[in-house]
C-alpha cells in the first residue's frame, strides 16, 4: 500500500480557494492528488496554487461560476479530457446567509438563499463530475453540512433546511450512484475556530452575532459556540482536511452514504 492516501488521484474542489476548499486542497496535493481547484476568485485561487506548487505538487486553477452549469460542465470535461479521469470531487462553495434573524423578521429571499443557493450548486458539480467516474476506477464526492441540519434553535431556519438538504442529497445521491463504484460522502465541521484568520466568510457570517455580544468573531466563536460542544471546543481546518484526505481514499472504501461528524460534539448521532 502507498504510503500516500491519494496517490495518482485526480481531484477537483469547487470553492478551492476559501478556507476549507484551500485547506483541503493543500492536504489532497500532499497526499500524492493531482489538484484541480475552481472558484470565482481569481487571487485566492492563486494563492492556494502557490502553496501547492511550492511544494513541488500539481495544482491548476480555473475561475468557474458553480451557479453556471454548461460552464461547471465544460470544467469538468476538460480535466477528464486531460487527466483521464476525475477520481475525486469536493463542493466546498460558500453562499453567504441569514443567520439569527426570527420567522417574523424573516423575508422569503433570505429564507431560501442558503437552500437554492447550496443544494443548486451540489447538484449542478455532482452533475458534472459523476458522468466522468467510477467504473474501473473507484469515484468519491464529498459534500459539506452544518450541524444546522440537526439543531432545534431558532433563528437558524434558511441555514438549518439548506443544511439538511445538503445531508439528504448526499444520502440519496450515494445510493444513485453506487452501483457505478461512486461513493458520497457528507463532511459535517462545525464553525471553525481557525476561518476567519484564514479568510473564510465566517468573519462576515458571525460578525452580527459577535457585535451583540460585545465580542469578536473570534472571541464569539471560541467562547459561546465552543462551549456548546462536548470537547468544549471548535473543529480546525487541518482536522477537517485531514478527514476529507482520509474519507476520499481508497482505505475508506466501504464507507458511503454517511455523515462524518466534525462538529466536535455539537451533535452527537
Amino acid at each position: 500500500m502507498s504510503g500516500l492516501l491519494l496517490e495518482n488521484k485526480n481531484a477537483v474542489i469547487y470553492g478551492g480557494g476559501g478556507a476549507i476548499g484551500g485547506a483541503i486542497a493543500r492536504v489532497f496535493a500532499r497526499e500524492g492528488a493531482r489538484v484541480f481547484i475552481a472558484g470565482r476568485t481569481q487571487e485566492r485561487l492563486d494563492a492556494v496554487a502557490r502553496d501547492i506548487a511550492a511544494t513541488g505538487a500539481t495544482v491548476e486553477t480555473a475561475y468557474v461560476d458553480v451557479l453556471d452549469q454548461q460552464a461547471v460542465g465544460k470544467h469538468a470535461d476538460a480535466i477528464a479530457a486531460t487527466a483521464g479521469s476525475i477520481d475525486i470531487a469536493l463542493n466546498a462553495v460558500s453562499v453567504m446567509h441569514d443567520q439569527g434573524t426570527l420567522l417574523a423578521d424573516l423575508s422569503l429571499e433570505e429564507f431560501m438563499r442558503p437552500i437554492d443557493g447550496f443544494l443548486r450548486t451540489l447538484f449542478i458539480t455532482s452533475k458534472a463530475v459523476a458522468r466522468h467516474m467510477g467504473h474501473t476506477r473507484p469515484g468519491v464526492i464529498l459534500t459539506l453540512s452544518e450541524p444546522g441540519a440537526k439543531l432545534a434553535v431558532g433563528g437558524i431556519l434558511g441555514h438549518g433546511v439548506s443544511a439538511a438538504g445538503k445531508e439528504a442529497f448526499s444520502r440519496l445521491l450515494a445510493a444513485e450512484l453506487a452501483p457505478s463504484n461512486i461513493r458520497v460522502i457528507n463532511i459535517r465541521p462545525h464553525a471553525v475556530v481557525d476561518a476567519p484568520a484564514a479568510g473564510s466568510y465566517t468573519q462576515d457570517l458571525f460578525k452580527a452575532s459577535a457585535a451583540a455580544a460585545g465580542q469578536s468573531v473570534q472571541e464569539f466563536l471560541e467562547g459561546g459556540m465552543a462551549q456548546g460542544t462536548l470537547l468544549k471546543r471548535l473543529p480546525t481546518l487541518s482536522e477537517i482536511a485531514e478527514t476529507a484526505a482520509f474519507m476520499a481514499s481508497d482505505r475508506a472504501g466501504a464507507m458511503t452514504g454517511t455523515i462524518a461528524n466534525l462538529s466536535a460534539g455539537a451533535l452527537v448521532d
